[in-house]
């Protein structure tokens, strides 16, 4: 993977629940990382259809690991100004170079009725 293919930029974020002095739980979120991703939304290809069993995922990325930061599905990515939830993470092919991830896009259903 070159980096002209990635050539997007994400955060993968996490929500952590802190408790302030009154011990009224807050939720922020705290960004991990920041870093170049390839992109590929879900289209007709050989590929997506191999990934059958993961019927919920709208985009796939791709990106390199990222030391010391171990991405879960407990994470989510901000890319372009949409969220996305990490359905599953898999090191690619094994050799620690490469993360891909499965993720599906959040649509926010405030607003709408």
């Amino acid at each position: 993977m070159s980096f002209g293919k990635m050539n997007s930029f994400a955060d993968i974020k996490a929500i952590t629940k802190t408790k302030d002095a009154e011990g009224f739980a807050t939720t922020a979120e705290t960004s991990l990382a920041y870093v170049r991703v390839y992109r590929e939304g879900r289209h007709g290809s050989v590929r997506w259809a191999n990934l059958a069993a993961f019927s919920e995922a709208t985009d796939l990325f791709r990106f390199r690991i990222i030391p010391g930061v171990t991405v879960t599905t407990e994470h989510f990515i901000e890319c372009d100004g949409e969220r996305f939830d990490i359905i599953s993470v898999e090191n690619v092919k094994g050799r620690g170079m490469y993360i891909e991830v499965l993720a599906k896009k959040v649509v926010s259903t405030v607003g709408k009725g």
